[in-house]
């Protein structure tokens, strides 16, 4: 029996899915959902609350005991992680953390203390920035700067320097907090903070995340000795050299084999970002398949036949776990924005999706919503800023249905407006992430790209991704019989697109477009 698992340290929830080479099934997928299952860590959304909208940090402690609820409720569900061959998994990206003391100090996890309480003194910084912390505006100009420019970062990094991105928020840890900064020994992204747990060893950071952090040479794979200069001095001492993403980084550690039940010397795969790792798992590693992950963030990405840079600033170049690269664009507004607006109007997501299918017409009778409700990221909006614009019902928020549709369609627009620069072809486009089971948004989706909308058949593509490349880096199964026999779409419950409602999408996407460049300019 050769099984492979696969975890995903999301914004939201931990997630662990186990595939079975011997059958091709799936054969356990289950969270840990921080807001519910570890409230004692007061982030219902999965960071901490702050003043400032701007900041967003999560405690890193959270991920460790997360760690262990979620181990453990594989072992409560009777799965046998004596029959896992292989570990990989993936962390939401650009979120950093930071240790006084190495990984390698620690010797062993001691299993007569919780992991939590042997991580704790290893913390530098108490808290970790994450992807969606947007308050390092000024960092990332003075990188730039020092760097010769926005230019020069994008053709080193694949990216402008960006406010979420791993580097500026160095800066700005090194620039307000110089004592710590000081105690500071090593920096991990989510993703190798989360395997060096698993090996009680400080694992390196891979090549797909780290190509977002703005400190990584794409043409070398190595980080560029410049940024590293312009971002913290030290730094290059903090980091350790970026690796492949099939690199073998260690064995499972001792406390989790007499814990859990792992069997020993089992091997840990470098861990990757979620959208890298979801590129796997939505079986998307060669050019010709675009990617939509409907996450707590929403994402366009696809793997790129030859590299490229998004000429407005907003998109990125990561690496493809499976060789070569991938282009990204995000928009901080998905899951939260949508669920805003659930709230707001009382809706659950069967109304939701019922508003949009049956209540409303495709274009929403000219009412436009611009959806901010957290800084945006493509475009940059730096502060919330949400308008409606339509009849005076819409406007004054008295039509619920009308506010379902406007929040999908305007998300959707954006989708579609911010991803051109890729040049892959869109058609068909794979959905992943938590609202790809809504017909609503997939119906909307579907029209807006005029392209057929295909769901997964297995939502966490992030974890599937990551048991994917422990497949292939431990049992050497090629990917594309990887894709074949784990990433199979689930083709029905695929929506093709109306092809009348093309004339009105374009249509609504200029009007779009010309509120946000009034707003830009």
């Amino acid at each position: 029996m050769a099984r492979y698992l696969g975890l995903d340290a999301s914004t939201q929830s931990l997630s662990a899915l186990v595939i079975d080479m011997d059958t091709g099934a799936v054969c356990a997928n289950h969270s840990v959902g921080f807001g519910e299952r570890l409230p004692q860590y007061h982030s219902p959304k999965g960071f901490l609350v702050h003043d400032d909208p701007r900041v967003r940090h999560s405690d890193p402690l959270m991920w460790v005991e997360a760690l262990e609820l979620l181990l453990e409720d594989l072992v409560k569900a009777s799965v046998d992680l004596g029959s896992v061959r292989g570990v990989s998994g993936a962390g939401q990206q650009h979120g950093s953390v930071y240790l006084a003391r190495s990984f390698d100090t620690v010797g062993a996890w001691s299993t007569e203390r919780p992991l939590r309480d042997q991580v704790q003194p290893l913390l530098s910084r108490r808290t970790s920035p994450i992807w969606m912390d947007s308050a390092t505006s000024v960092e990332c100009a003075e990188i730039a700067r020092a760097a010769g420019g926005d230019d020069r970062v994008v053709a080193l990094t694949g990216s402008r320097a960006i406010e979420r991105f791993t580097g500026p928020q160095i800066r700005k840890f090194y620039k307000d907090s110089p004592a710590d900064w000081a105690r500071t020994c090593e920096i991990h992204l989510v993703s190798s903070f989360m395997a060096s747990l698993l090996t009680a060893h400080s694992a390196p950071i891979d090549l797909g995340d780290g190509a977002g952090m703005n400190l990584l040479d794409l043409g070398t794979g190595t980080w560029s000795p410049d940024l590293l200069d312009a971002t913290a001095p030290g730094l290059k001492a903090k980091l350790r050299p970026p690796v492949s993403c099939t690199t073998r980084v260690g064995v499972v550690a001792d406390f989790f084999v007499k814990k859990y039940g792992f069997s020993p010397d089992t091997p840990v795969i470098a861990f990757t970002g979620d959208n890298p790792s979801s590129l796997v798992g939505m079986g998307a590693t060669r050019p010709g398949t675009a990617v939509i992950s409907l996450g707590t963030s929403d994402t366009v990405f696809a793997a790129m036949a030859a590299p490229r840079t998004d000429p407005r600033g907003y998109g990125h170049v990561f690496g493809n776990p499976a060789g070569n690269f991938m282009a990204l664009a995000c928009f901080a507004n998905g899951s939260l924005a949508r669920e805003e607006i659930a709230h707001r109007f009382g809706l659950d997501w069967d109304a939701f999706a019922d508003g949009i299918l049956k209540r409303t017409r495709p274009g929403n009778r000219g009412n436009l919503l611009l959806p901010f409700f957290v800084p945006e990221i493509t475009p940059r909006v730096p502060v919330p800023l949400v308008r409606w614009f339509g009849s005076e019902a819409f406007v004054d928020g008295h039509d619920p249905y009308a506010a379902a549709r406007a929040v999908v369609e305007a998300q959707a627009l954006s989708l579609r407006l911010y991803s051109r620069w890729i040049g892959e072809d869109m058609n068909p486009i794979l959905v992943t992430g938590g609202a790809s089971c809504n017909p609503g948004i997939l119906r909307v989706l579907a029209d807006v790209f005029q392209a057929r909308i295909v769901p997964l058949q297995v939502s966490n593509s992030s974890a599937l991704g990551g048991a994917l490349r422990a497949a292939q880096a431990v049992g050497g199964t090629a990917w594309d019989e990887l894709a074949r026999r784990f990433s199979a779409p689930a083709n029905h419950l695929a929506v093709k697109p109306d092809p009348a409602t093309r004339a009105v999408y374009d249509e609504a996407g200029h009007e779009l477009e010309r509120r946000l460049n009034e707003i830009l300019v």
